[in-house]
């Protein structure tokens, strides 16, 4: 994919700056530690900054700015607007046009990091290679009315140095002032901390489209992640939010990892947020009814006869059946306002996580050799 590309559209800023802060994470990183180790403040303070850096682009650039999944007071915005530069992934203003083009794009060639180009792409690629002069910015008008958020575009470079860089070197100055622990703290809460930040973010682009599970819609790439989730405060559940991209959560389950959601929930009880919306249980079951009714399509469209027995494949397409008509009724209970019972969501539940077993099942089989 590289090879293609022009040299003259490397943008060279960009690029140098990806490079060196690498470069510095995997060399002089180690080097200090091996010389200096590393102390509970250093630790802490790296912690801090990668947690709030991260929330920041999750919370503010992600869920706030990009996808209005909810309002926030200023006391938030400014917050995650500071800490958000720190991520050096560019202004909130930048960052939620080439967001918003993402998903109204994704996989095509208008999406700025096309997972169908190539994984590296749309790791890190689509930035090295960024097309200067951009075309016109017309999808964030919003953000042009946004005093905080365009005061932020035109600084964003120097709150992300001043915020991110200067003030963990003096911070850690300050708790011993010696040159190797300010050292430290630029090492490891400055170059160490944007690094980590910035490939989590970055693997939500690359990844998240590559490997995991695709509950909600296979029409697109979009994927879920458990693991990234951990890295990313909540977005590795990145099917469910290609599915549902306004709704406030990313992970809709009980036992998914989401800080986010739990931090926007949180500040909401202290009246700092507001208006958080959320997709109904109702409709978030539809869509994996919906996916689970397309992969048996899928599997009868083979024509399995030949690979399982006559009582398998009656088996598999009675339960085909009763999904198909459980799928129907929910549909049309949603269709015209009617309340579902708990027992009933719990029943079409259970039922479609048990077909979506059999047909994994089914499809080993179809795949195993004779």
């Amino acid at each position: 994919m590289f090879n293609k590309i022009p040299f003259s559209r490397v943008n060279w800023i960009t690029s140098i700056f990806l490079i060196t802060t690498a470069f510095l994470a995997v060399t002089a990183v180690p080097i200090y530690l091996w010389h200096f180790g590393i102390d509970w403040f250093q630790f802490g303070m790296f912690f801090f900054y990668t947690v709030i850096t991260i929330m920041s682009i999750t919370l503010g650039y992600h869920r706030l700015y990009s996808h209005l999944s909810f309002k926030a007071k200023w006391p938030v915005r400014l917050a995650t607007l500071l800490f958000g530069a720190c991520a050096f992934e560019n202004s909130c203003f930048d960052w939620t046009a080439d967001h918003r083009k993402h998903h109204k794009h994704v996989d095509h060639d208008d999406d700025p990091y096309d997972i169908s180009k190539g994984f590296m792409w749309a790791h890190i690629g689509w930035l090295i290679f960024k097309v200067r002069p951009e075309e016109p910015v017309n999808n964030v008008n919003d953000l042009m009315r946004d005093k905080l958020c365009m005061w932020q575009h035109k600084y964003v470079h120097w709150i992300g140095f001043i915020l991110g860089v200067i003030v963990p070197t003096a911070l850690a100055y300050m708790v011993q002032p010696t040159w190797h622990y300010a050292l430290g703290g630029f090492l490891l809460a400055g170059i160490l901390r944007i690094v980590v930040v910035q490939h989590c973010t970055f693997f939500i682009n690359s990844l998240c489209h590559t490997i995991g599970k695709r509950p909600y819609n296979t029409e697109n790439s979009a994927r879920d992640s458990a693991i990234m989730a951990v890295f990313t405060c909540g977005e590795g559940y990145h099917n469910y939010h290609h599915a549902f991209q306004h709704d406030y959560r990313n992970g809709v389950k009980p036992w998914q990892f989401d800080p986010t959601k739990w931090m926007i929930w949180g500040v909401s009880k202290l009246g700092l947020t507001s208006n958080l919306r959320r997709v109904s249980d109702e409709k978030i079951l539809l869509a994996e009814m919906r996916e689970a009714c397309r992969q048996a399509d899928k599997v009868k469209a083979i024509e399995p006869a030949a690979a399982l027995s006559d009582k398998a494949m009656e088996a598999f397409h009675d339960f085909s059946q009763r999904l198909t008509d459980s799928y129907n009724e929910l549909e049309q209970a949603i269709s015209n306002k009617v309340s579902v019972s708990r027992q009933a969501m719990a029943q079409w539940q259970k039922e479609t996580r048990e077909f979506v077993r059999h047909v994994s099942v089914i499809n080993r089989q179809l795949q195993s050799p004779a």
